[in-house]
């Protein structure tokens, strides 16, 4: 698959799951229509709105307000304010090469310079946050200034702007809202159920819904005992089909896939977590900053839980872009 082929496939998944985040709303929000408000007469959608309005609503206000708080939970400190209170000329030229590698990247992928900043923490690792890239901030640690060459830097910086030009950093932002608010409807559901239980199982009895109507009944209740779950399944599948574009994005603006795969694999070496970096947060970064081993596995059972795609399948992928051999994986699978 080329790098065309690659953003396309992953544009397509993105949307598939985020049309399912949708439909699981509406479900929670008709069930309570169905179930605790409806009288089998006249039929107004008030819980359904509702849900849309709540995802809605908390989705506006994260935009508004997350990039501060992310950034602010990260303790990451504007460039310039690092770069006047550096100490050593190595410190300053590493701030240096940071603006000066985010200037060129931002002028590569046509969006304006974001605001940029440093996070005290020796781990290699990225993240960038926003509502648009007009708004838009990136944020590297110290670790990854010292692990990583220019050219390799130049692979992180264009894979975060690959995130800002694809509108990910809003997207994440609406999808982790929107995992707040299944949970939080979920909730709400559950209270009225128990509340209007009674009135609810008389009226789907005298109206004789049928099998359809219980069948349906009971997805609503199997939905809203894993809402949690679900919710957060599928706000993992966005975070990794994002990555993936974002790869392929990063490759595309600096047309040099094997300076961001280099990056990966020394990302990957250092297994120390990223401890100024929040659970909350994860699915932000360029790689998971709590060092989970799930995320290094492969198979039905990691691509659920995994906030992070395989390290090992995203550096063959760059690989295959630059045409170069993944030596890597051709161990793993030789014949023995």
């Amino acid at each position: 698959m080329n790098l065309l082929e690659q953003q396309a496939a992953n544009r397509r998944k993105t949307w598939l799951v985020m049309i399912l985040f949708t439909g699981f709303l509406l479900l929670i929000g008709a069930g309570v229509d169905l179930f605790v408000i409806g009288n089998g007469v006249t039929f107004v959608p008030v819980a359904s709105i509702a849900a849309l309005a709540v995802g809605g609503g908390q989705a506006w206000w994260s935009l508004q307000n997350g990039d501060r708080s992310v950034l602010a939970s990260a303790s990451a400190v504007p460039l310039t304010t690092e770069l006047a209170a550096a100490t050593t000329d190595e410190d300053r030229l590493r701030y240096r090469q940071l603006q000066n590698v985010v200037e060129e990247m931002a002028i590569a992928s046509g969006i304006p310079v974001p605001a940029t900043y440093v996070i005290p923490d020796d781990d290699p690792n990225a993240f960038a946050t926003g509502r648009d890239p007009a708004h838009a901030s990136l944020a590297v640690t110290r670790g990854l200034l010292r692990a990583l060459n220019r050219e390799e830097l130049q692979g992180v910086v264009a894979h975060e702007m690959g995130h800002i030009r694809n509108f990910d950093i809003r997207l994440m932002t609406v999808v982790a809202a929107l995992v707040g608010a299944v949970v939080l409807l979920a909730d709400w559901s559950a209270r009225a159920m128990r509340f209007g239980g009674g009135r609810g199982r008389s009226r789907r009895d005298g109206n004789g819904g049928g099998m359809a109507g219980l069948a349906f009944f009971g997805i609503w209740i199997v939905a809203m005992i894993l809402a949690p779950l679900i919710a957060n399944l599928l706000a993992m599948a966005v975070s990794r089909r994002r990555e993936y574009q974002a790869d392929a994005t990063g490759a595309e603006l600096t047309r040099n896939p094997m300076g961001l795969a280099h990056a990966l694999e020394n990302i990957e070496d250092a297994v120390d977590p990223t401890p100024s970096i929040k659970r909350g947060t994860a699915h932000l970064c360029i790689a998971d900053p709590l060092g989970r081993h799930l995320n290094d596995r492969q198979g039905a059972w990691a691509d659920l839980w995994a906030t992070h795609p395989p390290m090992a399948r995203r550096i063959a992928a760059l690989k295959a872009m630059a045409y170069e051999p993944d030596t890597a994986s051709a161990t793993q699978t030789a014949p023995r």
